[in-house]
């Protein structure tokens, strides 16, 4: 079974895990990451070198990384961050190793293939644009001088961690071209499964690329949406329910089949399962949080709920 996830970050990486953890039914599993990151190590090596973002793109390696000895040793190095004040200090040692795999190969999608061949992964790992991009947003109550008033915000940890309401998200540039491995693996997929991450920094920035969009309308697998546990900083105005409107705000023509919520975060059910409903999906519920009441999925409980979905016929 042929399985494409979109996303970015923590959230990614949880279903990755998740996704993984099918041991008698094998799945193909391609991560299609986003390129906009510009905090951290990410944002420094853009800046100083021009760098497609490696963050995303390690977190979703090491989560595809080999069970063997030599593997999980090599995922724990990738994700190592340096200490102390010197140039080193915040940078993960992943970060620094795709770079310079970019550097010497001349092409992400080898880099990463290579790196994915470096850790044993049990899957692929692609950028969704083989350059890197801005978001940018329009924010009401940004300015706390000007409450009411949209402001432009640029940057994706801008936009993460801007106060206020989203009111509009675009990249820039506006039609980047998709990463053509990416183009090919949806159209072969049996699933894409969107979320959980961060909604405007991580999932729908997937359907802001032209060649990508049309891609996901036009492809024939079916497609699961999983839900966060908690509204975060740049969402603090959406409902659940409002997180799957914002999908077809943005993709008109979005569709699904399966909506994944945990039973505890959803409340009631009946809006997310309407609102489920408008995407032509139905709304399936599960214990898919940790246990110490973070708003964090446990990747074995999010497999347990998530595999079993994606063995159901249509």
């Amino acid at each position: 079974m042929k399985i494409v996830a979109f996303g970015g970050g923590t959230g990614l990486s949880a279903s990755l895990r998740a996704l993984r953890r099918s041991d008698h039914h094998p799945l193909l599993i391609t991560a299609v990451v986003t390129v906009a990151d510009n905090g951290g190590s990410s944002g420094r090596l853009r800046v100083d070198r021009g760098a497609l973002p490696p963050g995303d793109l390690r977190q979703a390696l090491a989560a595809l990384a080999g069970d063997d000895p030599v593997s999980t040793r090599s995922a724990r190095l990738f994700q190592h961050r340096f200490t102390g004040e010197d140039p080193l200090s915040g940078h993960p040692v992943g970060n620094l190793v795709l770079h310079g795999l970019m550097e010497q190969l001349g092409d992400p999608v080898a880099a990463l293939d290579h790196a994915g061949a470096m850790l044993r992964a049990v899957g692929r790992v692609l950028p969704m644009s083989r350059e890197p991009v801005s978001l940018e947003a329009e924010v009401v109550g940004a300015d706390p001088r000007h409450p009411d008033k949209a402001v432009t915000v640029v940057g994706q940890h801008e936009v993460a961690v801007s106060p206020g309401r989203i009111e509009n998200l675009r990249l820039n540039p506006a039609r980047p071209d998709a990463c053509p491995e990416v183009l090919s693996v949806i159209g072969q997929a049996d699933w894409l499964i969107f979320g959980p991450g961060s909604w405007y920094t991580s999932v729908i920035p997937h359907l802001l690329v032209p060649e990508l969009a049309r891609a996901i309308v036009a492809s024939k697998a079916r497609k699961l949406v999983t839900l966060n546990l908690a509204p975060d900083q740049e969402t603090g105005g959406l409902s659940l329910a409002d997180h799957l409107g914002a999908l077809t705000r943005y993709l008109a023509d979005f569709r699904a089949d399966i909506v994944l919520a945990d039973t505890t975060a959803v409340g009631d059910p009946r809006p997310v399962a309407a609102a489920a409903e408008t995407l032509g999906a139905r709304l399936a519920l599960a214990p898919v949080a940790v246990g110490d009441g973070t708003a964090r999925h446990d990747p074995a409980a999010l497999g347990s709920a998530l595999v079993p979905l994606l063995r159901t016929s249509r």
